[in-house]
C-alpha cells in the first residue's frame, strides 16, 4: 500500500470532519509539535473540493504560520532548554550555523522544503532571529508550498497521488537545492559588488 495515500486517509478521517478549521489546526501543530505534515490533509481537501483548494492552502499557510510563530515565542522564552530537549547538540550546533550565514533563506528553505520546520521555529526564538523577518520568510515559504500542491491538484488531481508516493521528498528536496544555489549566488554577487566598491 501506498505510504502517502494512507497516510491521507488518516489524516482526513482524524481532522476531515473539522473542516477549515482542522486544516488549520494541524498546520498549526505541525509547526511546533504535531508529526504529521498539513500536506496530507490538504491534499484530501484540494481532491475532494478542486475549485476550493486555493482557499485551502491559504488557510494551511495561516495555520502554519501561526503555529511556527508560537514555535518561535517557545523558543524565545525557553531558550535552549526547549531544544535540547528534542533535538541533539549537533542539530542545534548546525541550524545556529545556518541561521549566523542565511537568517532569511534558512528559514525560507525549511518552511519550503522536507526539513523539520519546527525545529527552524523553535530555533529562530531561541537565537533571537527578527521576528518580522521570520513572519515574512515563513508566510512567502509555506504559502508557496502550499499554494504549488493546490494549483497541481486542481490540474492533474488523483494521478498526482502516485507522484507524491515516489517523488514528493526529492522534488522539494531540489527545490530546495536550487533554492539555496540562488541565495549562494546572490550572496555571491552582493559581496563581489561590495568588494569592487
Amino acid at each position: 500500500m501506498a505510504i502517502v495515500s494512507n497516510l491521507i486517509k488518516w489524516t482526513h478521517d482524524t481532522f476531515g470532519s473539522l473542516g477549515s478549521f482542522g486544516l488549520f489546526l494541524v498546520a498549526f501543530m505541525e509547526s511546533s509539535f504535531f508529526p504529521v505534515p498539513p500536506d496530507l490533509l490538504l491534499i484530501a481537501f484540494a481532491l475532494a473540493e478542486p475549485d476550493k483548494a486555493l482557499w485551502f492552502a491559504f488557510v494551511t499557510t495561516m495555520g502554519s504560520v501561526v503555529g511556527g510563530s508560537f514555535g518561535y515565542l517557545v523558543g524565545y522564552v525557553g531558550e535552549h532548554a526547549v531544544l535540547s530537549k528534542y533535538f541533539s547538540k549537533e542539530k542545534i550546533e548546525r541550524v545556529h550555523r545556518l541561521y549566523n550565514k542565511y537568517e532569511f533563506g534558512t528559514i525560507f528553505i525549511a518552511g519550503f522544503t522536507p526539513l523539520p520546520y519546527k525545529l527552524f521555529a523553535i530555533s529562530a526564538g531561541v537565537f533571537y532571529i527578527n521576528f518580522k523577518k521570520f513572519v515574512i520568510a515563513s508566510f512567502f515559504s509555506r504559502g508557496l508550498r502550499f499554494s504549488l500542491e493546490a494549483i497541481i491538484i486542481i490540474y492533474f488531481g488523483d494521478l498526482m497521488i502516485d507522484f507524491f508516493d515516489t517523488h514528493f521528498s526529492l522534488l522539494t528536496f531540489l527545490i530546495g537545492l536550487l533554492i539555496i544555489l540562488l541565495v549562494y549566488l546572490f550572496k555571491k554577487r552582493k559581496s563581489n559588488r561590495t568588494r569592487a566598491l
